[in-house]
């Protein structure tokens, strides 16, 4: 049976990555402590109280060119993270996060970039999300891809079989595009509070359903070339009165600097400190 390999935070990033190419997943726990986690949630908090999780946002995604019923409902969604929450950011910069990055993402960069952010509640009822892949939008690109994006989920809560915890096709990355997963080949994390899921960009998977009375609370990240269009907007989520504020390590990864001769700008324009981007 196909199973999601379990490494700690204490393993090597050599262990981590090394999961990574030969399952397309990997859950590595004891990542982010409780005070961390709580955190988040207070940040984030006053954003997702106001979201109706009875509201499609698939209208929009599907004028957008994407595909109905893509997002499931009963889910509380925001994203916009990096301008949300301060204690986001230092998981944006987390070395777990940086050395998979380095060794998946920089062969084929320079540099690498913030892709997307999103806090996720799942409720109870929501159901199962359609299998994909994140590297799907760049379909010039034929399947298996080079290795553009990574992606990851933090659990603010426990994830379970049953809760909904995010499904993943382990080998996946590896399959031609005429391979489709049986339903034996799909496994749900399921790891404590405080762990991540990382995946690769060409791995299949997608929310669980919830069956459960209680929430499943998830902070997804992702990561991609400096030289893609990112998935989220970054410049309007995170625009440049607020990017002016950040840390320079934080800044430049959510996009705010060049790659090569791609995404220059005023260079007279200056942070709140006085420097020059």
């Amino acid at each position: 049976m196909p199973s999601i390999p379990v490494v700690s935070a204490n393993d090597s990033p050599a262990k981590v990555v090394a999961c990574l190419e030969r399952d397309g997943a990997v859950v590595v726990t004891g990542v982010i402590d409780r005070a961390a986690r709580d955190s988040i949630l207070r940040e984030l908090a006053p954003h997702l109280e106001i979201v109706d999780p009875d509201a499609s946002i698939n209208k929009k995604y599907e004028a957008d060119g994407g595909s109905a019923n893509f997002y499931p409902g009963k889910t509380k969604r925001i994203t916009a993270l990096v301008a949300r929450s301060e204690t986001f950011r230092t998981f944006v910069t987390h070395p777990l996060m940086l050395s998979a990055c380095d060794a998946i993402l920089k062969p084929n960069c320079v540099h690498y970039q913030v892709h997307a952010t999103a806090a996720l509640k799942i409720g109870p009822g929501a159901r199962e999300q359609v299998l994909h892949r994140e590297e799907d939008p760049y379909q010039f690109f034929k399947v298996p891809r080079p290795r553009m994006i990574l992606a990851s989920m933090l659990a603010i809560t426990d994830f379970t079989e049953a809760n909904g915890g995010t499904k993943i096709v382990p080998g996946s990355h590896l399959w031609p595009a005429d391979r489709t997963a049986r339903p034996d080949e799909v496994v749900a994390a399921a790891m404590p509070a405080g762990s991540v899921l990382l995946w690769m960009g060409g791995t299949l998977h997608g929310a669980g359903a919830n069956r459960t009375d209680d929430w499943r609370y998830g902070v997804f990240l992702s990561y991609s070339l400096g030289w893609l269009r990112q998935e989220e907007n970054q410049y309007i989520d995170v625009p440049g009165e607020i990017a002016r504020t950040l840390d320079k390590p934080v800044r430049d990864l959510v996009g705010y600097r060049m790659h090569l001769g791609i995404g220059y700008a005023d260079a007279t324009v200056q942070n709140s400190r006085g420097e020059k981007r």
